[in-house]
């Protein structure tokens, strides 16, 4: 959502414009006598989206029977190694 604000707008009100545009993700457009002067906005948010996430994934080769395999035999050794057990 844009809002245009006017600059002495945005002075009596600059933490609840910072608070609106961190916490709810709005845009605003700062005028003065008219005209844009400046543009407040959330900042980029670090990560990335499930959607590239998904297409990363997409792009991956698909596993083999070997990987599979070595799953079976990393799985077989952790089932067999002996943990140590609590003294009576």
């Amino acid at each position: 959502m844009e809002t245009t604000i006017t600059a002495t707008e945005l002075a009596r009100n600059l933490s609840d414009v910072l608070n609106r545009a961190r916490y709810k993700g709005e845009t605003f457009i700062v005028e003065r006598n008219g005209e844009p002067v400046a543009k407040i906005e959330p900042p980029p948010q670090p990560g990335i989206t499930l959607r590239e996430l998904a297409a990363l994934l997409a792009e991956l080769p698909p596993l083999d029977d070997k990987f599979a395999n070595d799953l079976d035999k990393a799985r077989s050794i952790l089932r067999d190694s002996a943990l140590p057990k609590w003294p009576n």
